[in-house]
This record gives structure tokens, sequence and C-alpha cells, in this order.
């Protein structure tokens, strides 16, 4: 895999997470992954893992630290290979624990995410 198909990959897992979260941190999320919010985005993902290390701590939690890795990494391409292939194996596994319960689950697809979008009818798209 190319470092253009490792920075692809990351991209496809942050478009999963932003589709799931609700508008307000959705807008957030891609906010932060515009190349022009590199120096926001770099402080945010080191907070985030100082975070998940303290996670012992009452409000800070465990979760912090690869959503801290992920966004460090779009900066640090030292990071992007090993973050890619930790986000692809989680998937994975993800994906079999779903079908092991029998729900129907795929892979994300961005390109359908935004296909799927497009044809929603306006009364259906509040808010956004």
């Amino acid at each position: 895999m190319s470092d253009l198909d490792h920075r692809a990959e990351i991209e496809r897992h942050l478009a999963w997470f932003e589709s799931k979260l609700p508008p307000k941190p959705a807008h957030f999320v891609g906010w932060l992954r515009k190349p022009s919010s590199r120096y926001v985005r770099l402080p945010v993902g080191v907070a985030l893992v100082g975070g998940g290390v303290l996670s012992f701590l009452p409000v800070l939690g465990l979760w912090m630290l690869p959503l801290g890795l992920v966004l460090i990494s779009q900066d640090v391409p030292a990071l992007e290979k090993p973050t890619a292939r930790t986000l692809g194996w989680l998937e994975r596994k993800w994906l079999e624990h779903q079908r092991k319960k029998g729900v129907d689950a795929t892979p994300f697809n961005a390109e359908q995410q935004a296909l799927d979008s497009a044809t929603t009818s306006p009364a259906k798209r509040v808010g956004t």
C-alpha cells in the first residue's frame, strides 16, 4: 500500500466517523479534517492522546487515545501507515463481530454515502 493509499484509508475511516455524529459535532470534525485546520488539529490530537493516557481519571476515557492518534496521523507521515493498518484491522474485527450477531454489516463506502445523502429529499435532511 502506498502513502496515498494509507492517507485515503484514514480519510475513509474519518468520513465514516463523521457520518455517525450528530450535525454540529460532524461539522466540527469536518472542519478539523480540512488542511487549513492543521494548527488546531495537532493540539486537539495531542490533547486527546493525553486524555487517553490519563483515562483512569473520571472525566477522561480511553476512547480519546485512538481519536487523537488518527487526528495526529493526518499531519505526521510516519503515523499514517500504522494508523491505517490498525483502523483496517479494527474495521474487519467489528464487521466480523456484527455478522456473528446476525447484523447485515458492510464496510463504509464514502461515495455511496454521498450519493445516498444527495438523493434524500430536502424535507428529510433537516438541520444540514
